[in-house]
């Protein structure tokens, strides 16, 4: 089985319900505390020596990182996840997918953690990243055009990804303002019964 090392409500959540979506089974390592010195950290660092999270042991012991190479992964088992192959809608879900891990997780990297990246000034650092997010997330909303979900009525691991999201900064409120119809994606999957678990384990809802 599937091992998912992870905090609850960070990163790991989206692999988390990504394999609950596929119904691909997996069990959690809590590595709460993994960005300090500690056991935590050791742990992970055994498995990954770039400490992150999530990092997946795969049944056969191999280690799988990086939430977009899990959608991959999951995929070649459960392509219904994504539009289908040789659509314009395909296409437009792989770009938005890798768009979302290229650009708008790296600002979280830098926010979260400013005094490693700008020791002389970390507040401007993580409010020019907090500024930048938002003006991302306001394209995002520009490029979505469909309803309950990103694709329409198809559910694709990138609604999974926006779910997850719109628990990190800027939070629901500057969303649902800003961001409509991203926040209204969100909200349709949280309402998808065989989430309920992993959503409530991670805080989400």
């Amino acid at each position: 089985m599937i091992t998912v090392y992870g905090v609850p409500g960070w990163g790991s959540a989206i692999s988390e319900l990504m394999l609950t979506l596929a119904d691909i089974p997996y069990q959690f390592t809590n590595v709460d505390g993994f960005d300090q010195p500690g056991p935590q950290r050791q742990t992970l660092q055994t498995l990954n020596p770039l400490c992150q999270v999530p990092t997946l042991q795969l049944d056969d012991g191999s280690v799988m990182t990086e939430s977009a190479a899990v959608a991959l992964m999951i995929l070649d088992k459960r392509p219904d996840l994504a539009p289908a192959a040789g659509t314009s809608e395909r296409k437009q879900f792989w770009r938005l997918l890798v768009w979302l891990v290229a650009n708008v997780y790296p600002t979280f990297t830098y926010a979260d953690y400013p005094e490693r990246w700008a020791q002389d000034a970390p507040e401007q650092l993580r409010e020019s990243c907090i500024r930048y997010r938002k003006s991302l997330y306001l394209w995002l909303e520009s490029q979505l055009k469909a309803t309950p979900y990103a694709f329409g009525e198809q559910l694709t691991l990138l609604d999974i990804y926006l779910c997850v999201m719109r628990t990190w900064g800027p939070r629901h409120s500057w969303f649902k303002e800003n961001t409509p119809k991203l926040s209204a994606i969100a909200d349709a999957v949280n309402t998808l019964p065989e989430l309920q678990t992993v959503l409530r384990s991670n805080n989400i809802i």
